[in-house]
């Protein structure tokens, strides 16, 4: 409860700080004349101030809101229900060294309470370092900028009464420093560096979702500060701050329909009717200039989003539905361009997703590579989507076998994937996925992998960590996939094996993909690989790429290679559609393009003295 007081004659009385604009304007008016009228007076609400924080900010400080049509943009600032509970989360994290991620919707005043929260600090409290960021420089601290930090905080002490002012304040560019109480604030661009070897009690990082370098920003401040506060509204999934909603860190949400101003007329169509969430009845004036009564002659929209006469304004003034996911929503996925459409997305997960019928580890001979037996283990990396056979678990004979796979570098910064599918009921059955296994280990798992399912065809990205993979792979397994010209009639195969995933022929698989998805003819059975499908997204370029890899913190650099179940599975239906050699014997061509085979062949011309008598087959002396 916010308490102030006002005067009634020769007396004192105490009240609760009106929220209405009108009547809190006249309350301050007279809480201004109080602290004018004597220094006693103007000494009490200083000690009122120092406790109660929504008391200072509800009773002497102002905004500035440029959007105004009225004649004056400077209102007094009137925190909203929601506000003050974040006002209260941010003041428990910096007293007790916690750090907060606030998600928010757009023009939530969310800055402006931090601010107000670190300048409540700085103005009341001794010895405190506060440390302000942004993305660049100039939103930091910006002479005559009102989107920068800095301004926002010298406009609320400049429109603060002279006696509740600090008497002695040191103010230059990014730095702040009240005398009276020896508290600083400074300021920051986002560099991958930033504050590193500072210390600070809070360090706030504005938008932070917009920094290209935001993993290592993470790493330089994690010792800076017990509390750092992240806010941003989401750009993608790509981006640390996406990633940083995984971790245990504390999360605080603000959603436009927190805002009492922007939820009025809340509805939401379900099950064949429109339910309303908000009592507001009264006009509603369109984009168009139409006005409706609401609710009784309202155009409702019914796709089964949480909605308000104001969020459908937002809706037809947006360019593109991404402008709303990232701006309004707090949906990371939405926010970006994606490549997969998500409704395809929520129906596989509806109808072929299923949990593994078994985890584990396929055992093999390290010398051999000869699969021994699969053992059961909840937290295996091998997931099977069907039940091995006999005591030691085999593969059924039944189906044609082919696995896809994808490589990373082993550092654990992305996985490698191996998708397993039956090329007869095109049904994904097994999958592996690691971080941390090495290019040619993977390799030489895949091999014996590959024996366990019936000598299995095996397809991947052969570029990238692909060539330590491959080369590891061609030396004791034939069943390959080779390199084809995909662009001519005839496919001519090269004596190269695995797929080249240059952003073309990427497109090209990943557009197979999603065409397979949405008509049915791949079955998905992986929760994770099908989640993954919502984390590509379409470039400026003209690309897709993993959304992850944009900002890709894999010391080996692999960022277009990004390892992952997605370009797994991708690889895998390509298989399906490639026409496999026969697994009895190997090829005439896979004969010729290894150095036995050459050597055998020379050793019998040798001994019938064809090497001397007559000339080589041309096939023959191109091998040689």
């Amino acid at each position: 409860m916010l308490v102030g007081f006002r005067r009634m004659g020769d007396e004192i009385t105490y009240q609760v700080v009106p929220k209405d604009v009108f009547l809190n304007l006249r309350y301050r008016r007279i809480v201004l004349e109080l602290g004018y009228s004597s220094e006693e007076y103007a000494k009490e609400l200083w000690i009122l101030c120092s406790r109660d924080i929504l008391f200072w900010i509800n009773t002497f400080i102002y905004t500035y809101n440029p959007r105004l049509q009225r004649s004056s943009r400077i209102v007094p600032f009137l925190t909203y229900p929601y506000q003050d509970l974040l006002i209260k989360e941010i003041q428990y994290c910096i007293e007790h060294g916690y750090d907060l991620m606030v998600e928010k919707s757009r023009d939530m005043g969310v800055s402006w309470i931090v601010l107000m929260v670190l300048l409540w600090y700085w103005q009341f409290r001794r010895h405190q370092a506060a440390r302000l960021v942004s993305r660049v420089e100039d939103l930091v601290d910006k002479t005559e900028d009102p989107d920068s930090l800095f301004w926002k905080i010298d406009f609320a002490i400049k429109h603060q009464p002279i006696w509740l002012r600090p008497r002695s304040v040191h103010r230059t560019h990014l730095h702040l420093k009240n005398d009276e109480t020896e508290s600083t604030i400074d300021g920051y661009s986002t560099t991958g560096d930033v504050a590193r070897g500072g210390r600070c009690g809070v360090l706030f990082l504005d938008e932070f979702a917009a920094v290209q370098e935001g993993d290592r920003v993470l790493s330089s401040t994690r010792d800076v500060s017990n509390c750092r506060i992240f806010v941003s509204t989401h750009c993608g999934t790509g981006t640390a701050f996406y990633r940083l909603s995984f971790t245990k860190i504390r999360k605080w949400r603000v959603h436009w329909s927190d805002h009492p101003e922007k939820r009025k007329g809340l509805y939401r169509y379900e099950r064949g009717q429109v339910r309303l969430l908000d009592d507001y009845r009264g006009p509603v004036r369109s984009v168009d200039g139409r006005t409706y009564l609401f609710p009784d002659s309202y155009p409702f929209r019914k796709d089964g989003r949480l909605r308000s006469p104001w969020y459908d304004e937002q809706c037809d003034r947006a360019a593109h539905p991404m402008e709303i996911a990232q701006e309004l929503d707090i949906d990371p996925f939405t926010s970006d361009y994606q490549f997969f459409e998500p409704s395809v997305i929520t129906e596989i997960e509806s109808r072929d997703v299923c949990p593994p019928v078994v985890c584990g580890m396929l055992e093999y001979d390290q010398q051999t590579l000869v699969p021994i037996r699969f053992v059961e283990n909840p937290n295996g990396p091998l997931r099977l989507w069907f039940n091995p056979d006999g005591p030691n678990g085999s593969v059924p004979q039944e189906g044609r076998y082919v696995i896809g796979c994808d490589i990373s570098a082993g550092t654990g910064a992305s996985n490698s994937a191996a998708s397993v599918g039956n090329a007869l009921t095109k049904e994904k059955i097994a999958e592996f996925v690691s971080p941390d296994i090495k290019p040619e280990a993977f390799g030489e798992f895949c091999i014996a992998l590959a024996r366990w399912f019936h000598n299995a065809f095996l397809i991947w990205d052969g570029a990238g960590h692909g060539r330590v993979f491959g080369d590891t792979v061609i030396r004791r397994y034939r069943n390959v996939y080779y390199r084809r010209r995909e662009e001519s009639i005839s496919k001519t195969v090269s004596m190269i094996p695995g797929v080249f995933l240059t952003p073309k022929e990427k497109l090209s698989i990943l557009g197979a993909y999603r065409k397979a998805l949405k008509d049915g003819t791949f079955i998905q059975r992986s929760h994770e690989a099908n989640q993954e499908c919502l984390q590509y997204v379409f470039t400026t370029a003209n690309t897709v790429e993993h959304s992850a890899s944009r900002y890709s913190i894999d010391p080996s650099g692999a960022r277009d290679n990004h390892g992952d179940r997605v370009i797994a599975d991708a690889l895998l239906l390509k298989g399906f559609d490639t026409e496999c050699p026969s697994r009895k014997e190997d090829t005439e061509q896979e004969r010729l393009c290894t150095f036995a085979w050459r050597r055998k062949l020379w050793e019998q011309n040798r001994k019938k003295q064809f090497w001397f008598d007559s000339p080589l087959d041309n096939s023959v002396l191109r091998c040689l």
